[in-house]
C-alpha cells in the first residue's frame, strides 16, 4: 500500500519534495500522454530550434506564490525574475528573454504593485535579461491573496554544451555555491514576526554570470541543480535518482550560517531542507574543484563556496550523509516544503 496516495492536492504537493516529484511522474505524464513523451524532468528544457546553428533553445516557467510578499533581501517581484533567470542557468544557458503574467487581487494597492514591478526592472537589469511580453488579470478581493506572478523564459546553449543529471559519474566533485537555507528562514521570519538577534536576508540573485563564467573558463561541468523548495537534501536526492549514482556528504562541510541553524533549531526544521534563490550545487571532475572555486570566489554571491562530499558507485540513487563524529546516515528527499509558500 502506498503511503503516498492522496486523493486531495496538499499544500506539500507544492513542495518540492516527494509528494511533488509523484504529482509530475503519476498525473501529469500519463495525463499529457503523447505531448509530453520526450519531456525532460529538470526545471527547464533545452530544445534544437531552427537549422541547428551554433545554439539550442532553453524555455522555462514558474509561478511566484510567495507570503508574505515582500521579505528581507528581495519580494515576489525578484523572486520571480531570479528564479526563472537560475532555471536556465542550471542547463548553461545565457537568459535572453522573459514572459511576465501578472494575476492581481482586487483592492491591491498600486503603490506595492510599482514597488514589486520597479523591482522586476532592477533585477532584469541586473541578470542581462529583458522582459518582453506578459499579461494581466484581476481576481475578485479575496480570491488572490494580493497577487500571483508567472515567468516564462528562453535562453541561448551552445549546441556542443550539455548540462545534465546523467552526466554525473563516480568520482564527481559536489560543490555548493554558498551558504544554505537563508531564503526559506527570512521568508518564515517575516511572515511569523519572528526574531532571531539579526536580520536574516534572502540569498535571492541572478545565477547567470557565474554559471557563465564556469563555462568559459573550460571547466568540464557534468550537473547543476539551484536549490529552492527543499533546499539542498532535495536537490541531492534528485541528481542521485536521476543519476543513479550515489552521493557521499561531508555533513560538517555543508555551509550553514549560525542565525539559521539557530532558526532552524528554534523551529524544529532541517537546514538542508530550507529553500534557497540564489544558491546552487555543481557536479565536475575532482580535478576542475579549484578551477570552480576561484570562479564562485570571484563572485560576490557565491564567495563563499566550499566542496560537500563526492560521486560514488555505491548505493546507488541514494544520498548517504556522515556527520562530523564519523556517523552514517541515510539522507531521504522530503514529502514536501517544510516552509509553505517560500517562492
Amino acid at each position: 500500500m502506498r503511503l503516498r496516495e492522496y486523493p486531495q492536492i496538499t499544500m506539500a504537493h507544492g513542495g518540492g519534495g516527494q509528494l511533488g516529484a509523484d504529482l509530475v511522474t503519476d498525473l501529469f505524464l500519463p495525463a499529457f500522454g503523447a505531448a509530453a513523451l520526450d519531456a525532460e524532468l529538470t526545471d527547464a528544457a533545452v530544445l534544437a530550434v531552427g537549422d541547428g546553428g551554433p545554439y539550442r533553445t532553453a524555455f522555462t516557467t514558474d509561478a511566484h506564490v510567495v507570503k508574505p510578499l515582500f521579505f528581507p533581501g528581495g519580494n515576489i517581484g525578484t523572486l520571480a525574475v531570479n528564479g526563472t533567470v537560475n532555471d536556465l542557468a542550471m542547463v548553461g544557458a545565457q537568459p535572453i528573454a522573459l514572459a511576465t503574467a501578472f494575476v492581481i487581487e482586487e483592492g491591491f494597492e498600486l503603490r506595492l504593485l510599482d514597488q514589486i514591478a520597479r523591482s522586476m526592472g532592477r533585477a532584469a537589469k541586473a541578470a542581462n535579461v529583458r522582459l518582453v511580453t506578459g499579461d494581466t488579470k484581476v481576481v475578485e478581493a479575496g480570491h488572490g491573496d494580493g497577487v500571483y506572478i508567472t515567468t516564462s523564459g528562453i535562453g541561448a546553449v551552445p549546441v556542443d554544451l550539455r548540462v545534465a543529471p546523467d552526466r554525473i559519474q563516480p568520482g564527481d566533485c559536489i560543490i555548493v555555491s554558498g551558504p544554505v537555507g537563508r531564503h526559506g528562514i527570512a521568508v518564515m521570519s517575516q511572515r511569523e514576526g519572528l526574531e532571531f538577534g539579526t536580520t536574516i536576508t534572502s540569498d535571492c540573485a541572478p545565477l547567470g554570470a557565474v554559471t557563465a563564467d564556469l563555462i568559459a573558463a573550460g571547466i568540464e561541468v557534468h550537473a547543476m541543480r539551484d536549490l529552492t523548495r527543499g533546499g539542498l537534501l532535495a536537490g541531492l536526492c534528485e541528481l542521485a535518482d536521476a543519476a543513479d549514482v550515489g552521493l557521499a556528504i561531508e555533513l560538517g562541510d555543508v555551509p550553514v550560517p549560525d542565525p539559521v541553524r539557530a532558526a532552524c533549531s528554534f523551529l524544529g526544521l532541517d537546514p538542508l531542507s530550507v529553500a534557497n534563490e540564489g544558491t546552487f550545487v555543481v557536479f565536475v571532475p575532482a580535478s576542475e574543484a579549484d578551477k570552480v572555486l576561484a570562479v564562485m570566489n570571484s563572485h560576490p554571491d557565491t564567495c563563499k563556496p566550499a566542496v560537500i562530499g563526492t560521486v560514488v558507485a555505491d548505493h546507488p540513487a541514494s544520498v548517504v550523509g556522515r556527520t562530523s563524529l564519523g556517523g552514517r546516515r541515510v539522507l531521504v528527499r522530503p514529502m514536501g516544503e517544510q516552509l509553505p509558500r517560500i517562492c
